[in-house]
This record gives structure tokens, sequence and C-alpha cells, in this order.
């Protein structure tokens, strides 16, 4: 070799580039799922070879012998154990959520005991794995050789099954693994649906649907965080434990182990209970045995009479592994499964969809293509059959096949594979019968080829079949969970939730435009005349001001609900004690709003199991009722409360009691809408709503109320000026009017309603835009028609103007 053949290379470049090379192989080769069938590249081969040979759910059982041995001498060239522990597994219902490999012998078992060696067990495709499997044949993917080129195999599967969620798996590449959890096919199959049908919908929203992985061994997941995490960043931790089941017969009182948690030895686990014992660790167990049985997991521990089963499950729970935690990385291989990306539950599902819509199309494209080139052979044995005679005569006047060929080619102008099919056509096809199935044929042929035209076109017909496709999929296939979620405590240092140490007392809250919220005690105001100017009730900077205050106790619950129709809730003794003129806390310190939220509207609620409704109304006039009870238990992340509508916001929410009331609906333009609440039917969380108002020309609902015929409405104008007037005044005039006149506004100064309240006996608190504050008696503001001008409630610093109301009940 000379000098000039000789290339140098810096040894580190070398070595950086050799090693990125090996751990691409192996991420991409052998550890790492891809997105599209979610399986590893051996578990694809597996599949694949069994398929090939027919050995499928309905076929008899071959040995797995003859099954690695498919594999290993046709796509993978690795050690043969390494294809049958992959067997094995796919076969094991305690293994996968819904296993793939339909096993008949010694598959191992929960208690870590190994399998049978593959000479001696046998195993054919489930029939789930079918559709991983489906459709396969249609060209729908893609082909690459295999190690020797004698062959080829597939780069994934169609997988009308969405196994990448529904089984999960675990795989340790190099320097990154993937570890995902096992799910329900019927929430899976659900949430898919619900994505297709709702491009737009949120984790949090799928989130309902899929309530969080479900294990083949059952147990409990004992919270929510780690599902949460999971599903918005694809990293989160599970806590998983056993179910302990209270039996008693007779005097005789015992535990029962009935489910441990997900890939947990059950032998390891009975040990180091017994270990436990040993050392006096548990006490007063009388026996511990195992009556695990086909019918299902009995871990029996019998306990003396003096025995506290509460504090034997606690110790079981913290000492053993029956309370375990599952690691999710949602690593899978992305891009025709060339890069590893970690996804959220919401991108898991869209990958699925990407995937299923390229198969769709793959596969039409195949069969419109068989269906055009039918056609096109139907169309010319239909051409010679309706001048048989003279092609008859044709052929027989032909000295051979090829003169024949190009008689009939010139004749009918008839293309190579219609004449060839003409050739072909046996003498049975000239019956009238056999004519007429033509024709049949022909017909449907045109409607078929009609139809995958549709389906190449419009992506939403294509969306439409997956949604069949997976409903079709949740019948054959759904079943219940088997993972139980629910928030326990008997094995947890429960964080002490200090509301029955808190004193129950009412207090003021109030929030800010700038997202600043603060709680004060009532006892920092006292009452002063009409047209005072206040106390200052917080520091507020330049370009904030006050946007809410109202009243409630320490112990309430606060339903804060946001511009977006979504809903979040915090305790009110969380939200930290301050003084008057403190600025507050940011509320993005107590619940994490979305990108572009707004506060629209904060309901103390003390009891949520009540047949109470809530009002929504929105800017534009939508309104719907929805029970309060819906709100009681959900995330502290948050929920959709209201469908909105882009150019919309939700400006109001209110409670309604069991009693008969009438919808205030008031508008900035000083105008009202009173109508029945029974013109409302009640809605769902994530409904849209119905029209409670017509609005006029540039102007939007500001709040609405709930009221009765004797009750008094007060109004208040940002200028400072309010009245009261008597709701009989307002008459009705039905859901979706323009409304009667409220208050008369001065429009050379700009006036506008800024807000409504109930005018009950009671102090009111209003609030400017420079941070004051001032509480007035609400019967110094006298009761006028609701056509009038009003008087001044407060006096106003130049540039200033009101901004929000609260009230608090009179002291005594």
């Amino acid at each position: 070799m000379t000098s000039e053949q000789i290339e140098e290379i810096l040894l580190k470049d070398e070595m950086q580039s050799s090693y990125i090379d090996y751990a691409m192989s192996v991420v991409v080769g052998r550890a790492i799922p891809d997105v599209r069938d979610g399986l590893k590249p051996v578990h694809r081969r597996i599949i694949y070879a069994m398929a090939e040979s027919n050995w499928n759910w309905n076929s008899s059982h071959v040995k797995c012998a003859k099954i690695v041995g498919q594999v290993l001498g046709n796509y993978h060239p690795h050690g043969d154990m390494s294809v049958y522990n992959a067997l094995v597994r796919m076969g094991q219902d305690f293994s996968l959520r819904y296993p793939l490999i339909h096993p008949q012998g010694n598959f191992g078992s929960i208690d870590g005991d190994p399998p049978a060696a593959y000479r001696y067990t046998e195993a054919r495709l489930s029939q789930i794995s079918n559709e991983l499997i489906g459709d396969i044949d249609k060209e729908t993917v893609e082909f690459q050789p295999n190690f020797d080129n004698s062959t080829s195999e597939p780069l994934c599967l169609p997988a009308k099954l969405p196994n990448i969620l529904l089984n999960g798996t675990k795989g340790i590449a190099v320097g990154m693994a993937t570890s995902m959890a096992p799910h329900n096919l019927t929430e899976v199959c659900n949430a898919i649906v619900a994505t297709i049908e709702d491009s737009e919908i949120s984790i949090d929203e799928l989130m309902e649907i899929i309530k969080g992985p479900d294990f083949p061994t059952g147990g409990i997941i004992t919270d929510t965080n780690g599902i949460y995490n999971a599903y918005h960043t694809g990293n989160g931790t599970i806590n998983n434990s056993g179910r302990i089941e209270t039996e008693i017969k007779g005097n005789k009182t015992s535990l029962i182990i009935t489910e441990i948690p997900y890939l947990v030895n059950k032998t390891t686990l009975i040990e180091s209970i017994a270990k436990l014992i040993k050392d006096g660790v548990i006490k007063d167990i009388r026996d511990l045995r195992d009556e695990s049985d086909r019918k299902g997991m009995r871990i029996v521990l019998d306990l003396s009479k003096k025995a506290q089963p509460v504090i034997i499950k606690n110790i079981l729970f913290k000492r053993t592994r029956l309370l375990t935690t599952f690691n999710i990385t949602n690593l899978v291989l992305v891009n025709d499964g060339k890069q590893p990306k970690i996804l959220n539950l919401k991108e898991i599902i869209n990958e699925y969809i990407e995937h299923r819509l390229v198969i769709i199309q793959k596969r039409t494209e195949y069969l419109q293509k068989k269906a055009k080139d039918r056609l096109h052979r139907v169309e010319g044995l239909l051409i010679a059959l309706n001048d048989i005679d003279n092609v008859v005569n044709i052929i027989k006047s032909s000295k051979d096949t090829k003169e024949a060929k190009n008689k009939l080619k010139v004749t009918y102008k008839l293309s190579d594979i219609q004449v060839q099919s003409i050739l072909s056509m046996p003498l049975s096809r000239l019956t009238n019968l056999e004519q007429q199935k033509l024709v049949d044929e022909q017909k449907s042929l045109h409607t078929s080829i009609e139809d995958y035209n549709k389906i190449l076109k419009e992506k939403q017909v294509r969306l439409d079949i997956i949604k069949n496709d997976l409903i079709e999929l949740n019948k054959k296939y759904g079943d219940d969970r088997k993972t139980e979620i629910k928030m326990v405590e008997h094995y947890e240092i429960k964080e002490i939730e200090n509301i029955d140490l808190i004193k129950k007392e009412t207090t003021i809250v109030i929030f800010t435009k700038n997202q600043y919220i603060k709680r004060i005690s009532l006892e920092e105001y006292h009452a002063q005349r009409r047209g005072g100017r206040g106390k200052r009730g917080m520091t507020i900077r330049e370009e904030d001001f006050i946007t809410d205050l109202f009243v409630c106790t320490t112990h309430d619950t606060i339903l804060i609900f946001t511009s977006k129709g979504r809903v979040y809730s915090i305790r009110c003794f969380n939200i930290p004690p301050q003084k008057r003129t403190a600025r507050g806390k940011p509320i993005i310190n107590f619940i994490p709003l979305q990108s572009g939220e707004n506060i629209s509207a904060m309901i103390p609620i003390n009891n949520f199991n009540t047949n109470e409704m809530l009002i929504m109304t929105t800017k534009n006039g939508i309104i719907k009722k929805t029970p309060l009870k819906l709100f009681s238990k959900f995330r502290s992340t948050g929920v959709r409360a209201q469908r909105i509508r882009a150019d919309d916001a939700l400006i109001s929410v209110k409670r309604l009691s069991n009693e008969l009331q009438d919808i205030f609906i008031a508008t900035k333009l000083g105008y009202a809408v009173r109508f029945d609440e029974s013109e409302l039917r009640e809605l769902g969380r994530t409904s849209m709503g119905v029209k409670g108002a017509e609005l006029r020309e540039n102007d939007e609902v500001i709040d609405s109320l709930l009221v009765s015929n004797d009750e008094i409405i007060l109004t208040l104008t940002q200028n400072g000026y309010g009245q009261r007037t008597y709701v009989k005044e307002y008459r009705k005039t039905g859901r979706s009017a323009k409304g009667v006149r409220n208050i008369t506004l001065n429009k050379a100064k700009n006036d506008e309603v800024i807000a409504i309240k109930i005018a009950k006996h009671m102090d009111l608190l209003v609030g400017t835009e420079q941070g004051q504050v001032i509480r007035v008696p609400v019967d110094s503001i006298r009761i006028t028609h609701r056509k009038a001008k009003g008087v001044r409630v407060i006096k106003l610093y130049e540039k200033d103007f009101v901004v929000a109301i609260g009230k608090c009940e009179q002291e005594t």
C-alpha cells in the first residue's frame, strides 16, 4: 500500500463515529419499538414468520423449535434464546395485557418458573395478532432485504391494532431506554376515536377517557400525578400496589392477597413476607400459604385474634413489593423507524392515526389497481360476448394464436390483456347466465372504483375508516379494566391536609388583572358612608388592577373558571393570608394555567353533594346549565367546563339552587335579558351551550345572575355610579332576546356597565383600577326605576375607574 492510499483519521473521530453507528444499530435494530406497530424487530419478525407460514390462530399449534428455526434462518441472525424468550413473553398473560401468541405447554409462570425448552412447547398466533398483520399482502408497508438477501421482511406491520399503547414494552439501548405501560383496549380505542373527531382535543380530555395504565396483573394505581406526568411529558413514575382483602369466616380472620403489582415475582414476594414474619416485623400471623390456582391468585395470611389487620396491611405495603413503582419513558422510533423520540399521549395517538392513514391510502391504491385491471378484462370479455359469433369465426379462420390475437386487437381495438382473456375464456362463459354475471361484475367494479377514488381524495373518509376499524376492534376484543385507579392511604405517610386544624372563618379573596391572588381578614375593612374614598385593599402596580373580590370561608373549595372554558380548584386555606396592603401571590403558584387563559369566575363551594346547577355565560351571549356535582372530583390540572369558540370567552358562572329562578343577563351598553331557567336543558361539561341573549352592535355580556321576582338588582358602572332596581321591573323576554334598558349611561363620558349584583342586606366592596377599595352599605344606594342614571357610589380619583365589586354580610 502506497502512502497516497493511506488516509489519516483522528482516533477520537473514528471512535465517535463508530460508537454512534453501533448505538444507532442497537436503538433501531434491537431495543426500541417502532411507534407504528409497537414492536421491536424480533417481535415483528416472529409474528411475520408465523403469519407467512400460516401458523395463525385458527390453525394447529406448531413446535416452538420450528418457529425459532424459521425466524433465525430467515430474519433474525442472533441467538436462538433471544428469539424464544421474546416468543414466550408474547404468550404470557401476566406479561402482556393482550398476548400476541397463543401458547401450549409450559411458558413459565408468575412465580418466576422458567419456560420449558422450545422442543417441548408449541404455539400459534393469537387471534388479536391478526389485527397487526392484516393487509400486509396489499402493498401497504415497505419491505427490506433480510440479512443475507435471500428474502425480504417488512419494516413495520400494518397494525390496525394500536399495540404501542395496548401492550407496552421495555428495552435498554445504548444511552437510552424505553419503558411503556400497557393500557386497556376499550379506553385506547375510544381515545383515538375522540382524537379523530376533535383534532384539538387536549391531553387532559384524553385522560378523561384513558384513565391510566391497565396492567395484566391488575393491582391498584394509588396516585394520579405520575399518570399526569407520563401522559403530558412522556416521563412519569406510577405507584402500583397489590390488592389485599379481609376475609372473616366465623372466628377466623385472614388477609387475602388477590392481585400483585405488575412484573413482581409471586414466589419472591411470599418469601419476603415469610422473612418479615420470622424476624418479628409482622406479628400475630398464624399461617402463611399460597392457595393460587387456575381460578386466580390467593395468598393467605391467617391472623390471630389480637391481630390488627390495618397495621399488618401497612407493613406489607411498606416493607414488601406489594407496593412498587413503574417508571414510564415513552421512547419510541418515529420518522419511519429512524429517530428515537419521547412522546406524550396525544403524540403517540397522532402517530398511530398518521400510520393508519398511510396504510389505508396504500391499501386503497392497491385495491383500486386490482379493480381497474379486472374491469379492463371484464370489458374485453363483454365486447367479445356481444359479438361472439364473429369472434369465433376470427379465431377459427386464424392459422395460429398470434394471428388470432392480432385480428381481435384490430377488429375490436382491444389490449393484449383483453385479447388474452378472450382466448382463455372457457366455452361455459357463453351461456346467458355467465354473461349476466359479467355485466353485474362490471357494475360492481365501477362502484368499487368510485368508492376507492373517494377514499383516496378525501382524508375525512380515511379517518372514518380508521374510526370504524377501532369501533370493531373494541366490540371484538374490548374488556373491562383490570387495574383500579384510586387514592389509598394505608401505606403512605399521609400529608396532613390541615383543614381540621384551620379555623373556619370568613375571609376576603382578591384577584387582579395580572393574575395575583390574596386573602385577607374581613375585619380589615369597616363600613363607611357612601361617597368616601375607602382603604387601600392591596399594593397595586401601575399596570395592574383588581378584577374580582369575594367573601367565603377558609374551608371552602374555590372553583376557578377561565376564559377558555376550563375549571381548576384550590382550597381557600391554601391561599396564604396576607396584610391588607400586600400585593398577593401569582395565581400560577396555585393552578397550572395554560397559555392564553384568563380567570373569568371564581366560585366558592362548601358542598358538592347537592342537585345544584352551574349556569355559565359567555361574552357573546352563549349560556348553558351543568350539574355542580360534575365538578366535585377532577385533577388539579383542570378540566373543560364549557366548549368555547375562538372569538368568545367565558365571563360568568353562577350557582343555581333547587328553587325556580330566572336568568338575568346584563350587557355593557346597559341592556338586560330576563328569561325562565326552565328554558335551559341540562348539558354536560364539554358541551357548548345555547344562545341566551341577542346582542346589539358593539355590545357584549358583562355578567349573568339568578334572580326571583321580589329581589333587587344592583347595577354599577365604571364611572362609579350605581342603582338598585326591582327584578319585577324587567319584563321576561325569553331566551335569545335583545332585552330591555337596564340603566341610562352617560354616553358623553363613555360610561359602561361594569358589574351587576343581587342587592341584599349587605355591604358592598368596590375596587378600582388604581387599587382603591371602599366598603359601602348597599342600603345607602337608593332604589330607582331601571331607566334611571343612578347615584354616585364611589368618588374616583382622576383617570381612575371601577373594575370590580364584591359583597359581604353586614356586621352585627
